[in-house]
């Protein structure tokens, strides 16, 4: 064990040895002298107190001023802050006094009363072993004997009471095992229940070896039948602070992983379990055990030097054992943050890891003085603060990791639900989150309001009473409720509408106008979920909505008259939908401009065109929209031939191709009639033409046309049908005799052999080929035919 940890348990058993060395002597003193008094003098003070409290109204009066002091600062302290006292030995006034010159007057004040019981203990103990004061001499037999029997009561409470630990041992084990492992109920909701079941049983050991040590205290040791001061002193104290242990053991259980309340390392937990078991006891059994003995048998004004010397050395330890982990705990809570969700969590706990030693250090401070200045009623306040304090703490926690357990994990639907709702899911995976932090950030306000109303800085009660507070709290209630509702509501609508869109439903694919005109539906629907339950919400926070509805409806008239061109889109695009001139996934030519509408809004549609462009067009600058998906699609085709070819034989392989189509695998089942042959529809300068008309599936006119010409150039040219094409004809002059100038043209026989020689390149070429290729030779007069 370090010095700093022997320091305190050091000095409050050497003050116990010391109280108990000295009662003998000063209780004979102390009832000497209370012997000699004279009992005449006591009887007319009993006398006037029995008459005072016969009376009615005396006695009420007495029980209302017992109140007013109890509510009030004691004495000494509420002078020790007045002004008067702060501005006592100065030229300023009481009331222009600050606040500074008061705290440090208190202060000062606060030392002098230390210093004085510090010199008041010093004299009484000089005065003990002088031999001042006392009427007789010490009693070492005495001492001895009250020693030995409140040693053994205490080694007796504490045997008992690890024994009936160490038993309870594996039961303890099965609880913990089962929090780990068990299986039902969330980790939260399990965690807790094993907690306080282990908690009563703890609570259970603490009141069994209590009452084992009252039966030995009062059966086997001292007189039998009778219950000594010391002994039950230290009972008391060893039940009391036993249960603030097991309070304790339920935050930082360092054996049992699954009894620690607290989300943090058996390590962690063991050294601040033993720190804050090591401080309860150091400063419970030194003001319940040892600051009575001192006060009944020595002097009060010993025992109050005494708890004033506890309460210092506690402090220094507490100090001690803050700034030695401020470093280490400031990471461990850095890495808490880190791993938080939240925000608002993660930046809170990155701010307490720089600053919590000060919160730590400002705590035991403000303990201090409360010990030294008010003494009567310090510690108990300071205890239920803190209990109140941690309690509210660790309940928000418990609470949040409850919420993020339930309803933070990803909710998964079934299969055919799924399967029906594909959106549903996405959705309440979105909406949940922030349902979560809106929930986490209520319950830190509780908390916050807690604590404060723990220390006294605000009274939480009184605020809820209050019209303002009962006002509040509805308020946020009824937003809470509204918010739920219409949340609902859309999840019900926008789910009805994802099924209506949904082929798998049962319903089959839903027609293009039915995707345009619920689409529009849903955005029309959110826009007005939003709207009504914003003025709804403000409604009851107490805005007043007239003003606002009003503005709107003044603002939305300006704006129709400064926006005509919005008008006339929302106009149009309503007379569009109405008309079901076109849907999502249409190819139409609007605005000059053709491609497949992508996007239809109230407002302008979308049009991505045959290169991938993406063009928005406002419904005010459309005239005409060209649709080519309506009901079905033509395919128009002209095909010339020959003047020297057979009209009748080229319509017959028309149909050939066609009858080819129709056996497609690919496109005979976009055919919705049969092959409309219009005719020879002109006599051009080279060719005749001849229009068919292919009637297809809506969208599909556009591929079907692209294979039926393909057929066609392959049935022509089987057939030997000429698609004439451009010709160049060349033209060598005439003499002004009527004579044609010779031509140089060389005549090739060409061969299939010779021609694949010729075709192939020089890397492929056979030496025999290379030997054997005839030289060219330019022309002479008898290669050239003469007319």
């Amino acid at each position: 064990m370090t010095s700093l940890r022997l320091l305190p348990w050091l000095g409050v058993w050497m003050l116990t040895l010391f109280a108990m060395l000295a009662g003998p002597a000063m209780a004979q003193t102390t009832l000497g002298a209370e012997s000699d008094a004279p009992a005449a003098e006591e009887q007319p003070s009993y006398a006037a107190l029995a008459d005072l409290l016969e009376d009615e109204q005396a006695r009420q009066e007495l029980i209302e001023l017992l109140r007013n002091q109890a509510s009030e600062l004691p004495a000494g302290v509420a002078a020790e802050l007045s002004p008067e006292a702060a501005a006592a030995g100065g030229n300023v006034a009481p009331e222009d006094v600050s606040l500074p010159r008061q705290l440090a007057e208190l202060t000062s004040r606060v030392v002098g009363d230390v210093g004085g019981q510090i010199e008041q203990a010093v004299a009484i103990v000089g005065n003990m072993f002088s031999g001042q004061g006392t009427g007789s001499s010490f009693d070492m037999a005495a001492f001895i004997s009250a020693a030995i029997n409140l040693g053994i009561v205490i080694v007796a409470t504490f045997a008992i009471f690890m024994v009936f630990r160490r038993l309870a041992k594996s039961l303890f084990t099965k609880i913990s095992a089962w929090s780990q492992q068990g299986t039902g109920l969330t980790p939260v909701l399990r965690l807790v229940l094993c907690v306080a079941i282990a908690a009563v049983l703890d609570v259970l050991l603490v009141a069994l070896a209590y009452v084992g040590g009252n039966l030995i205290a009062t059966f086997a040791v001292g007189e039998t039948g009778e219950l000594s001061t010391r002994a039950s002193l230290f009972l008391n104290a060893f039940l009391i602070i036993e249960l603030l242990k097991a309070g304790v053991r339920m935050l930082f259980s360092s054996r049992y992983e699954g009894l620690r309340l607290l989300p943090i390392s058996a390590k962690e937990a063991s050294y601040w379990n033993r720190w804050l078991a090591r401080l309860i006891g150091m400063v419970g059994y030194g003001l319940m055990v040892v600051v009575p003995l001192v006060n009944f048998y020595i002097a009060a004004s010993l025992g109050q030097a005494v708890g004033t010397l506890i309460m210092l050395l506690a402090f220094i330890y507490a100090v001690g054992v803050v700034l030695k982990n401020r470093v280490r705990l400031r990471d461990n809570l850095n890495q808490m943050g880190a791993r938080s969700t939240l925000t608002a969590s993660r930046v809170s706990l990155q701010l307490f890891a720089r600053t919590w030693h000060l919160f730590a250090l400002i705590y035991f401070l403000m303990v201090l003085v409360l010990t030294l200045t008010r003494p009567g009623d310090a510690l108990p306040f300071v205890l239920f603060a803190t209990l109140k304090t941690l309690g509210a703490v660790v309940v928000g926690l418990l609470l949040s990791a409850f919420l993020t357990q339930t309803i933070g994990r990803r909710i998964q639907l079934s299969d055919d639900l799924r399967r029906k709702l594909p959106l549903l899911e996405v959705r309440l995976n979105s909406y949940v989150p922030n349902a979560l932090r809106v929930l986490r950030t209520v319950i830190v306000v509780a908390v916050i309001m807690v604590v404060l109303d723990a220390w006294g800085a605000f009274d939480l009660a009184a605020w809820y009473a209050s019209e303002r507070g009962a006002n509040l709290v509805g308020n946020l209630i009824s937003v809470a409720v509204i918010l739920v509702v219409s949340l609902g509501v859309w999840l019900g609508l926008a789910s009805l509408i994802e099924h209506k869109l949904n082929p798998e439903t049962g319903h089959g694919e839903p027609s293009a106008r039915a995707k345009t005109l619920l689409s529009l539906f849903r955005n029309a629907l959110a826009i007005a979920m939003v709207t009504i339950t914003g003025m709804i919400v403000l409604s009851e926070i107490g805005i007043n909505i007239g003003p606002l509805i009003a503005g709107a409806g003044v603002l939305g008239l300006a704006i129709g008259f400064g926006a005509q061109k919005l008008v006339q889109d929302v106009i149009t695009g309503v007379f569009i939908q109405v008309e079901n001139a076109m849907n999502t996934g249409d190819v139409v030519t609007v605005g000059g401009i053709t491609g497949t509408a992508e996007r239809l809004s109230i407002r302008s549609v979308g049009i991505r065109d045959l290169s991938g462009t993406y063009h928005i067009v406002p419904f005010s600058s459309v005239d005409t929209v060209s649709n080519y998906m309506r009901e079905y699609g033509n395919h128009v085709g002209e095909y010339g031939i020959g003047y020297n070819e057979s009209i009748d034989e080229a319509i017959e392989q028309l149909q050939l191709a066609f009858e080819d189509l129709k056996a497609s695998d690919e496109h005979g089942n976009k055919l919705l009639a049969d092959l409309t042959v219009a005719g020879v529809t002109a006599l051009a300068d080279s060719s005749v033409n001849i229009r068919v008309v292919i009637k297809t599936t809506p969208g599909d006119q556009w591929a079907v046309g692209r294979a039926y010409n393909r057929l066609v150039k392959l049935r022509f040219d089987a057939a030997g049908i000429e698609i004439p094409f451009p010709h160049t004809t060349l033209y060598f002059g005439e003499t002004k005799g009527g004579k044609t100038p010779p031509a140089n043209v060389r005549i090739l026989e060409a061969k299939a052999e010779r021609k694949r020689t010729d075709t192939a390149p020089l890397s492929e070429r056979s030496e025999d080929a290379l030997q054997h290729e005839p030289e060219h030779h330019k022309p002479d007069h008898d290669d050239v035919d003469e007319t």
